[in-house]
């Protein structure tokens, strides 16, 4: 059962690129989440889909009320890699071990053992702003999370 707009979001803490661990609620009270899952590293849409996440919203970056991060089945090593050889400036976590459990927790993991196409918009409260599904093939609308985000700030 996927995730809706008003639900707590689950928690979460997951190995991040950086090399130490992530969890959604050490942001509760300072950040807004954009909660991006993705199905794999260095595909295609998902590369497209990032490069465009970091030229065409570069203002996240420096923006102190939100945080970007990006969650898939990959290992955490394949995740740096492809974060070192794009030059995202966004977070990175791996959904990698118990496989997909935060995926599955939101609802969006697929048949296919990955996460499906989704975004998350959390509030500084952990409450679900925004949900956008999408399937793995289809490249999502930036514009649509942008308008939330903004509705927030």
């Amino acid at each position: 059962m996927a995730i809706n707009v008003g639900d707590l979001a689950p928690d979460f803490e997951l190995h991040n690129t950086e090399g130490s661990k992530t969890s959604l609620s050490s942001f509760r009270g300072s950040k807004n989440v954009l909660l991006v899952f993705f199905p794999f590293a260095f595909s295609r849409n998902c590369t497209t889909e990032f490069c465009s996440l970091r030229d065409d919203n570069a203002d996240l970056v420096s923006d102190e009320s939100v945080e970007v991060i990006g969650i898939s089945v990959d290992h955490i090593f394949a995740l740096k890699a492809w974060k070192a050889a794009e030059r995202y400036p966004n977070s990175f976590v791996a959904d990698f071990w118990p496989h997909g459990a935060v995926a599955q927790s939101y609802g969006v993991l697929n048949d296919h053992g990955c996460a499906s196409r989704s975004t998350f918009l959390i509030d500084k409260e952990g409450i679900v702003r925004f949900a956008d599904l999408n399937p793995t093939n289809q490249v999502r609308d930036q514009a649509a999370w942008r308008k939330e985000l903004a509705a927030l700030s």
